[in-house]
């Protein structure tokens, strides 16, 4: 193993988005990481397609895109925890890990004995990561939490989408599970800070983080907007709250988005756009200004931008710094150049596919650089080598729990 954290162990009993995206960090980071997967069914991901990876016939595997995007550089074994035998195992690897990954509702591993007292009375070192829709206190503790609901209960749809009034008006989700992504990457610091205490003081501890103190906490200026002033803020499509004009616009030929963070570039735009005496007129000259008169200098800048194709304004903004870009779909995004020259796709032997891609971590360290050798396992791929070499089971009794169905 190589990178940063290759000196920890992770024992991930987590599924779905969430924990597995935090295991699949730790993992990127070098840490061993052991996925512990439902024997004949595993992870709820690796059926959620298609598009299913292809084997080296062109045939679909039994694994979902959706699952290869959050489960790499992890060994999978599988194990039936709600029977005894299988308890057992779980609790002979917590004694050897650094950090649990959870995410089962409140109260729902006590029953197996795998809950954190149960744990941590084996290890007492153990950071144990709980992960939840609501956590472990609260009136909603209980409940079930996914990600689309999160982004409801959490305000991140109220401001998110087309502004009311206007064509195609109403709550939007972002287009990929972000309470669910924020919660794996304050899962992943978490846990690392947890690791820090532990090597200063020896003592282990359990995190409680549920997804929407996520994405309450990660609203960021707006929710901070709202506690200044009192006001909800509401949806404006790509427009900014407190910049202007910091929103897609028209070219000629379609979109580009224009991300004006300060008056000397409001300036150079208005030089290059014919628009000299908007950039001199005082009620534009501050961003202070041109928030308050948004509703009027939009479409000033919308009528101006419409006059060129969008190729036009990126090479001559670009030039003078003005900050913009394109607005790229997927098959754009992997062709560019500069996402090319950084190196954002990987390739990995894979038992079935041969090879299989992944969008590689965006960290670079110097001292100690990160590998990305082991692809998202197939199902069970490392549970008979995983209980020979950590629990130095032999074969006989590794083909008895097969037998018995444990594993």
């Amino acid at each position: 193993m190589s990178g940063p954290l290759s000196h920890l162990k992770v024992l991930d009993l987590s599924r779905i988005l969430a924990g597995p995206w935090a295991s699949q960090v730790l993992a990127d980071f070098g840490a061993e990481v052991i996925k512990v997967e439902r024997p004949q069914k595993g992870d709820d991901t690796r059926h959620w397609g298609p598009p299913y990876l292809k084997d080296a016939e062109g045939q679909d595997t039994a694994d979902a895109a959706y699952y290869l995007s959050a489960n790499r550089g992890k060994k999978s074994i599988t194990v039936d925890i709600t029977r005894p035998e299988g308890q057992a195992l779980i609790r002979q690897l917590a004694q050897q890990c650094d950090i649990l990954l959870e995410n089962y509702k409140v109260g729902g591993l006590a029953k197996y004995g795998l809950d954190y007292a149960a744990i941590r009375a084996v290890n007492p070192r153990i950071i144990y990561c709980s992960i939840t829709g609501f956590g472990q206190t609260g009136p909603y503790a209980r409940r079930a939490g996914y990600d689309a609901m999160i982004q409801g209960m959490g305000g991140l749809m109220s401001i998110t989408g087309v502004p009311e009034g206007q064509p195609g008006a109403g709550p939007q989700k972002v287009g990929v599970a972000v309470a669910d992504l924020m919660t794996g990457m304050y899962a992943v610091s978490g846990v690392l800070a947890a690791v820090i205490h532990r090597d200063q003081t020896g003592e282990g501890q359990q995190i409680d983080l549920a997804l929407l103190d996520t994405q309450v906490a990660w609203l960021a200026n707006q929710a901070q907007n709202y506690l200044t002033s009192g006001k909800s803020p509401e949806r404006q499509g790509t427009a900014h709250p407190n910049i202007v004009p910091y929103q897609a616009v028209p070219a000629s030929d379609g979109y580009f988005m224009l991300a004006v963070g300060n008056d000397s570039q409001f300036e150079k735009f208005c030089q290059i756009a014919g628009l000299d005496g908007i950039a001199q007129d005082p009620a534009y000259a501050t961003n202070r200004d041109r928030v308050k008169a948004r509703d009027r200098l939009i479409p000033i800048v919308e009528a101006a931008t419409a006059s060129k194709p969008a190729a036009w304004w990126l090479e001559n903004l670009s030039a003078a710094h003005v900050p913009c870009g394109p607005i790229n779909d997927l098959a754009q995004v992997f062709a560019d150049p500069q996402v090319q020259a950084r190196g954002m796709v990987v390739e990995q032997p894979h038992p079935q596919a041969g090879t299989v891609r992944t969008v590689r971590n965006p960290l670079g360290f110097s001292a100690s650089p990160l590998r990305f050798e082991q692809a998202p396992p197939t199902l069970g791929e490392h549970t008979e080598t995983v209980l020979q070499t950590a629990l130095d089971l032999s074969q006989d009794e590794i083909d008895n729990l097969r037998a018995q169905g444990v594993i």
